[in-house]
């Protein structure tokens, strides 16, 4: 065997080897070509083109929690805890890496709009925060499964 003939065969290896992708269960992956969004690899195995494909988002479907500190914006102190998934990963993929940043953004604005926060429970605060994070994440593909206020 000639050098050559081992640095081909060593090459179509590694290539054959980076070309089979392994999704878990519980993922998807979102495959991109030359930049642009091709297809979600369900759970399994895949088999890709080397060096055109690429993984883009790796998006987790099981439910994820962000805290949030609205202090700052409420004249009573508010924290707590919003539990979200990923319901839908073709809509989602488009702001996966902004999830976290879009979440917290909506529930400053929800508990800002709403005035009354103060007057009420905590558990009726809780579940109209969920209701207009839902009314405002249903076209990305996330779900809010619940939030949980933290005693003032």
């Amino acid at each position: 065997m000639t050098v050559l003939t081992l640095t081909l065969l060593i090459t179509v290896l590694a290539l054959a080897a980076v070309a089979v992708k392994r999704v878990p269960t519980g993922q998807v992956y979102s495959l991109y070509r030359y930049g642009k969004p091709v297809r979600l690899l369900q759970p399994g195995t895949h088999v890709v083109l080397p060096l055109v494909d690429r993984v883009g988002h790796r998006i987790d479907l099981g439910g994820r929690l962000l805290r949030f500190d609205a202090s700052l914006i409420q004249a009573t102190p508010m924290q707590g805890t919003v539990y979200w998934q990923v319901l839908e990963p073709e809509r989602a993929d488009a702001v996966i890496e902004q999830a976290d940043q879009l979440i917290r953004h909506s529930v400053f604005d929800a508990l800002h709009a709403d005035e009354d926060n103060e007057l009420t429970e905590r558990r009726e605060v809780a579940a109209r925060l969920k209701t207009k994070l839902n009314r405002q994440l249903r076209d990305r593909g996330v779900m809010v499964t619940r939030v949980e206020l933290d005693a003032a």
